[in-house]
């Protein structure tokens, strides 16, 4: 079965814009100007790989081990709760 719980990457990312309205007008003035720096490095905490991979290693079995442990009717359950939280009005 494909999965399609994620979005397709695009092959070529657009640079993400500044938020802030003076931001914006800046960078495109300096994109049109020429003056624009051709590729911004971030300026936050960078994640260590080793330390994603793990944690995406943990994560995929997570779900499944659980389900597997559950009785069929505790994961009707489960869904029922879950259905709620997530289309109920509080």
């Amino acid at each position: 079965m494909p999965d399609h719980s994620r979005k397709p990457e695009h092959p070529n990312p657009l640079p993400k814009r500044p938020r802030d309205s003076n931001e914006l007008a800046f960078s495109i003035v300096a994109q049109l100007t020429g003056t624009a720096e051709a590729c911004a490095e971030p300026t936050g905490p960078q994640k260590d790989p080793a330390a994603v991979a793990l944690g995406r290693k943990g994560g995929l079995k997570g779900g499944h081990a659980r389900a597997a442990k559950m009785t069929p009717e505790a994961r009707v359950e489960s869904a029922r709760k879950a259905a709620a939280a997530r289309w109920g009005k509080p």
